[in-house]
């Protein structure tokens, strides 16, 4: 097959697992998970003779570079609009959830948002995106041992975060068993 043949292959096998990728990371901004894709296939086709037998971990590390350079544009754009007054406060547009508004689960979104962005990537990369540890190592850039050991640390920030949050959650019965103590 030809380095054309390869990345057309490539496009139509993981464009949807890429976009998906971009869409967890840019909650729901739909514009730009867009232009992000498109970015990360321009890069691929650019470097089409380098795409791997298994391209998809290889894309997500692509896709990692194109979702940096793109919050890096959004937080310049966001700091631009607040510096000319016209956020939504200004225009008297003010969203306010509801008391029971907080969605199943949010309390692992929230322990999760505490954890530095390299832990939440590594942790997205094996639950999200379902890797195993050698393609989490490509997507890093690392090797699969370090990788492995970023997964541990992160796992464990994380429950430290869970119990922090909500220790309720550790100390039931299950919990008990679940660390050898029942």
């Amino acid at each position: 097959m030809s380095n054309d043949e390869i990345f057309a292959a490539a496009y139509r096998e993981h464009y949807w697992a890429v976009s998906r990728y971009v869409a967890r990371r840019l909650d729901g901004r739909t514009s730009e998970v867009e232009e992000v894709v498109a970015e990360v296939f321009t890069v691929a086709w650019r470097r089409r003779a380098d795409l791997p037998g298994s391209p998809l971990p290889w894309l997500y590390g692509v896709a990692r570079n194109c979702l940096a350079n793109a919050v890096r544009g959004y937080g310049r754009r966001r700091r631009l609009v607040h510096r000319l007054g016209n956020d939504e406060t200004a225009h008297g547009r003010q969203i306010v959830d509801s008391p029971d508004a907080e969605a199943p689960g949010a309390w692992v979104h929230e322990a999760l948002a505490r954890l530095s962005e390299s832990d939440q990537e590594v942790l997205r990369l094996t639950a999200w995106e379902e890797l195993g540890i050698d393609e989490v190592a490509v997507v890093l850039g690392c090797g699969s041992r370090a990788a492995a050991m970023r997964l541990h640390r992160a796992r464990r920030r994380l429950r430290a975060e869970i119990d922090r949050l909500h220790p309720s959650l550790s100390t039931g019965p299950t919990a008990t068993k679940e660390h050898g103590h029942g």
